[in-house]
C-alpha cells in the first residue's frame, strides 16, 4: 500500500465508514504455486469491541475458493470512486499529473463456515441490500427448492480483520490555493470526479 502519512483519515471511524458504503469488495489470496487469485463479492461488516468481521459467500470450486481452502490468509480490497489530477491546476509549476483515490486494505483469514451460517447470512445479506423487509426476492420468500439447489454451489466465510490499512489521497500534501483550484474542477467533471470533490471538501 502507498502508505504516506499525511494522506490518511482524520480519525478512524472515517475508515469504517468508507468501509460501509463500499461493500463490494475484491478478495485477493495466493493459490499452493504462489500465483494470486482474487474475487468480487458483497460482504456485511460487523463491530463487536472493535473487532472487524468480514463476511459473505463465494461459489464451491472456483480458482479463487480453492486456493482460499489451502492458504487461509487474504486481503479484502475496499475501493471507492477515483479521479485524474492535473498538474496544470497547481500554483507550483515543474511538478507531475496524480491521481486522486481512496482505498482500505484489510487483511486477516478467511473462514468457512456451515450450512446453518450460510442460509443466515444470505437472509442478513439480502435484507441489507434489498431494504424492503416484504420484497419477493427476500429469503424467507423464496422456495425451499430454490435455496437447497443454490445454496449446494456456495459457501460462506468470516474474515476476522488482523491488520487494517488505508490510504486517502486528496491532494493534502498541495498548497491552499491549490487544493481550492483541483476541486473546482473536479466539480465540473464526470460523478467520480464530483465525488472526489466532495471527499475534500470533507479534509
Amino acid at each position: 500500500m502507498y502508505d504516506i502519512s499525511y494522506f490518511k483519515a482524520k480519525d478512524h471511524q472515517e475508515v469504517i465508514d468508507f468501509m460501509h458504503a463500499n461493500p463490494f469488495v475484491t478478495i485477493c489470496g495466493v493459490d499452493t504455486n504462489g500465483f494470486p487469485v482474487a474475487t468480487q463479492v458483497p460482504i456485511l461488516i460487523k463491530i463487536e469491541n472493535e473487532h472487524i468481521t468480514i463476511s459473505g459467500h463465494l461459489m464451491r470450486k472456483q480458482d479463487h475458493t480453492n486456493a482460499f481452502e489451502k492458504n487461509k490468509n487474504v486481503l479484502v480490497l475496499f475501493s471507492g470512486p477515483s479521479a485524474f489530477v492535473s498538474a496544470s491546476w497547481y500554483v507550483e509549476n515543474n511538478i507531475g499529473s496524480t491521481w486522486n483515490y481512496q482505498s482500505v486494505h484489510a487483511k486477516g483469514a478467511i473462514e468457512f463456515k456451515d450450512d446453518a451460517h450460510l442460509l443466515s447470512l444470505l437472509t442478513e445479506l439480502t435484507m441489507h441490500f434489498e431494504k424492503d423487509p416484504n420484497a419477493s426476492s427476500q429469503v424467507k420468500n423464496l422456495s425451499q427448492e430454490y435455496m437447497d439447489q443454490n445454496m449446494k454451489a456456495i459457501l460462506s466465510f468470516e474474515i476476522v480483520v488482523e491488520k487494517l490499512q488505508h490510504v486517502f489521497k486528496l491532494s493534502q500534501n498541495r498548497d491552499e490555493e491549490s487544493h481550492a483550484n483541483i476541486k473546482g474542477e473536479l466539480e465540473k467533471g464526470s460523478p467520480a470526479c464530483k465525488h472526489m470533490a466532495a471527499a475534500m471538501s470533507k479534509k
